[in-house]
């Protein structure tokens, strides 16, 4: 792993490197430059130091011997009995990744009862099906769910592990990657498998100003997790393929000092992720009672109303009505902005859209670059009409 060091005898204390550092990662100790934990690594001030008093430094590791792990493994996240969306999408990756280069799909399924989820996996082409079944597994324990899929893993040594980012696969996914040492990208929006299986990890960083390419190369496996709805799902085929193979659940599940006093269950709200229909408020929007217009014309069209950061961080609505790499990534028939400029922290998570109509007073606005019918236009002007319009419609 690489890092930031100072080499103090060589700093003339100039602080052209504070100047130059985008996250304020460099304070200025006795004169001396000295990086803080907000170091990025991202080598700006290397450049900018005028004695060279500023080094890279990289950690050496030895390469693993890549032939001994092979093939795709998914983690299918089930609840209550049925398959997350998400893990359908991950399998239909991991096929298109596998795709002529001699690697199987595997997946791993773990919980009370999940017979049939194992069953229903089998109608989207995976080769192998590694089932942990008992009522220790019932409900999620971090220990107890790390130890099942570690076990799976080191039995058939996968070069590639894919995990949902959900809230239960960034907590699984973390503590995977922990036990075998390697690395770890969070919400890819790209993968591509080479040909010696390195897989190569795509998602925004900085702020979503970049896309980063992230390669583990010498370690394995290689773990990545996947927002839901970016990744393509495979078609259900009425035919059942491959294996299931039930493991022995290991002793640490038995051992987990969690126990389950009590449950209640939480109501299930409306997910937009799921929405074939979204109306976005953005920053045009003058105050937090105009919301009530976006709802209405949500309502009209039979879907539902979403915000973009700035709005969601003015607490005029929760993150689960937020769109962008902070919040949930769409993919919905329909979208309509008010309002909405389209940085890239908006627009990663919700550029898979099937048709977007964009409405914003600003021509310049960088939405209008992907949106497919542009208005440019007051919003207070177009939303009303449109609510009329369709009251009309309705009478």
């Amino acid at each position: 792993m690489a890092q930031i060091a100072v080499i103090e005898r060589k700093c003339t204390g100039c602080e052209q490197c504070v100047s130059a550092c985008p996250f304020s990662a460099i304070d200025m100790i006795r004169g001396k430059a000295q990086m803080n934990a907000a170091c990025k690594v991202c080598g700006l001030c290397l450049k900018q130091c005028p004695q060279g008093a500023i080094i890279r430094l990289e950690t050496k590791v030895d390469s693993v011997d890549k032939t001994k792990w092979s093939d795709i493994l998914v983690f299918a996240e089930q609840s209550e009995g049925s398959l997350h969306p998400v893990c359908l999408e991950l399998i239909g990756e991991a096929q298109r990744l596998a795709a002529g280069k001699d690697q199987k799909v595997k997946a791993v399924i773990l919980g009370g009862h999940v017979e049939d989820c194992a069953r229903e996996l089998r109608h989207y082409g995976v080769d192998e099906v590694h089932v942990y079944e008992g009522e220790e597994l019932s409900f999620f324990r971090a220990d107890a769910f790390a130890a099942c899929v570690e076990d799976c893993i080191k039995k058939i040594k996968p070069s590639v592990v894919l995990v949902g980012a959900t809230a239960l696969g960034r907590s699984l996914a973390p503590r995977l990657s922990t036990r075998f040492r390697t690395g770890l990208t969070a919400d890819c929006t790209q993968l591509e498998l080479k040909a010696n299986t390195d897989l190569v990890q795509i998602r925004p960083a900085f702020g979503g100003n970049i896309m980063a390419q992230i390669v583990t190369p010498n370690t394995r496996p290689q773990f990545a997790t996947v927002r839901y709805k970016v990744m393509e799902a495979p078609k259900r085929m009425e035919e059942e393929k491959g294996e299931v193979l039930r493991q022995r659940m290991p002793k640490a599940v038995r051992d987990s000092r969690v126990k389950l006093v009590s449950t209640e269950p939480v109501p299930k709200a409306a997910n937009i992720s799921d929405a074939e229909i979204l109306v976005v408020a953005g920053r045009g929007l003058q105050k937090k009672e105009d919301l009530e217009l976006v709802r209405e014309l949500a309502g009209l069209l039979g879907g539902e109303y979403a915000v973009t950061r700035p709005l969601a961080e003015k607490g005029w609505e929760s993150n689960a009505r937020q769109i962008g790499l902070s919040g949930r990534t769409v993919r919905p028939k329909l979208i309509i902005t008010f309002g909405v400029s389209g940085a890239i922290q908006f627009t990663a998570g919700m550029d898979q859209a099937e048709h977007i109509i964009a409405v914003n007073s600003d021509k310049d606005a960088p939405i209008f670059k992907l949106a497919h019918v542009c208005i440019v236009s007051d919003l207070y002007e177009v939303l009303p009409q449109m609510i009329s319009k369709l009251k009309e419609k309705e009478a």
